[in-house]
């Protein structure tokens, strides 16, 4: 296990994280339900399943692509998203 690269995913997803709508939706769903145990095991469980597909598609992209290519055509998709965002067309 490399501790290094361990603690620095966890600390770029925790803030990334931070605050975003899947912690809206915990809260609104916690509150909703009065089910808080359940809902957290949904949440991680659903966090797992969308991790683990990243994980298997940055696996596979690294075969074929340069890890700079793979992270400034995610940049881009980034900031394409949130200019469409911004202009209110999604």
């Amino acid at each position: 296990m490399d501790w290094k690269v361990f603690l620095a995913t966890f600390g770029a997803i925790f803030f990334a994280e931070l605050a975003d709508k899947t912690q809206l939706v915990g809260i609104s769903m916690s509150a909703k339900s009065g089910r808080p145990f359940s809902v957290l095991l949904g949440s991680v469980s659903a966090y797992i399943v969308v991790t683990a597909i990243s994980v298997l598609i940055g696996t596979v992209a690294a075969k074929y692509l340069k890890p700079e290519l793979i992270r400034y055509c995610g940049a881009s998709v980034f900031v394409a998203i949130g200019m469409l965002m911004f202009l209110g067309k999604i």
